[in-house]
């Protein structure tokens, strides 16, 4: 059994096509896999670090207007189709599995003019282009959220599979206990989770200063904050300058970026938070409930509509980057903190929206498709 995975771009594309990778290979340990990516994208670090052979194509994003740009994207799209249809042809996969983003749209197209089996997995409520295209052209349609559906042409309806987004197996193995001894926290107050996805959000962390400086608040709760690696270092001296010193602060840690986001996320009583559809996969399956302040540049505004269909089910507050100011984010903090029934009631919504299960109705799709 062979298998191609692609997808990239962002982390949002790529770590659900590791997590069908990882299934697979747990299911089929004799599967070869093959993940193809783009030569600069965070894939290309990602996906060996995981283990995984991979191959670079020579294929880059495109603007979403009439520029120099996006010919140049359309020219070297062409020519990375030649290429993955080389890679097809050489390889000989049994099927093909695209995880959205434009690393995976030569790859998936590809395998659709040389009739090998191939399927899309779609993270967002609002399918990005990528997955739009290919939708018309493949075997089958994965998605994470009912309502993504709507959004497609209706002649690809009978062809979609609700699976929600797959996850790794860590995520739900860490246990609450074993995520406070890997922070040092205390289990007798609650535990915000603060990040801004795998580059980090600056307007967030900066109505997060607003927090920090309130003594009572702060008192009150732990808090893990991943500022992202560009911001850290200017962002710990902010803090400094608040009199905030994070490192002989019992009940504050601040990272860059977090390698062990498992142990945070079981132990993480409510979060702030982006928007990307794997955070929430992963936020969901663990019951937390979130204040959500979608990326406002998000091809197509999709983090938004993953934020409203939490919004609707009850698992989640949200507040947009443009109403994002200190003492907004503070009065949403607070009233997650210290009514532990909302709080609680949140949790409830935030595990029933959740799918744990979603990599096993992966699985389930995969093999309509194998030999």
């Amino acid at each position: 059994m062979r298998v191609i995975l692609s997808g990239g771009g962002t982390g949002g594309h790529i770590y659900p096509a590791l997590a069908i990778g990882q299934a697979i290979k747990d299911r089929w340990p004799e599967a070869e896999l093959l993940y193809v990516g783009t030569k600069d994208g965070m894939e290309s670090g990602l996906v060996p670090a995981a283990g995984l052979e991979y191959v670079a194509l020579e294929v880059v994003g495109w603007q979403r207007k009439v520029s120099f740009q996006a010919l140049q994207a359309c020219y070297k799209t062409m020519t990375a189709l030649r290429q993955a249809k080389r890679i097809i042809k050489d390889f000989s996969p049994d099927l093909v599995i695209g995880t959205g983003g434009y690393a995976c749209l030569p790859v998936v197209w590809a395998a659709t003019k040389t009739k090998t089996p191939a399927i899309i997995h779609e993270q967002n409520v609002l399918p990005g282009i990528t997955n739009r295209f290919l939708s018309l052209r493949v075997d089958a349609i994965m998605l994470t959220f009912e309502d993504a559906q709507k959004y497609l042409p209706a002649r690809v309806h009978k062809k979609c599979y609700l699976t929600g987004l797959p996850i790794r197996s860590d995520i739900l193995r860490i246990d609450r206990e074993e995520g406070l001894r890997f922070f040092g926290f205390s289990a007798l107050k609650p535990i915000l989770l603060v990040t801004g996805g795998s580059r980090g959000a600056e307007s967030v962390n900066k109505a997060m200063l607003s927090v920090y400086a309130d003594s009572g608040l702060l008192s009150e709760m732990q808090i893990i904050h991943l500022t992202g690696k560009n911001t850290y270092e200017k962002y710990l001296g902010e803090l400094a300058r608040k009199g905030i010193d994070v490192a002989n602060n019992g009940n504050i840690i601040v990272k860059p970026y977090l390698n062990e986001m498992e142990y945070a996320l079981a132990c993480a009583d409510f979060c702030v938070a982006r928007a990307g559809a794997a955070f929430l996969s992963e936020m969901t399956a663990r019951g937390i409930p979130g204040i959500l302040i979608p990326y406002p540049y998000a091809a197509g505004n999709h983090q938004e509509y993953n934020a409203r269909s939490l919004l609707e089910k009850g698992a989640a507050a949200m507040l947009l980057d443009g109403e994002l100011k200190g003492d907004n984010l503070k009065k949403k903090i607070s009233d997650l903190l210290f009514d532990r029934q909302l709080r609680d009631s949140m949790a409830k919504c935030s595990l029933q929206a959740g799918k744990p299960e979603a990599i096993e109705k992966v699985i389930q799709v995969v093999k309509k498709f194998i030999r």
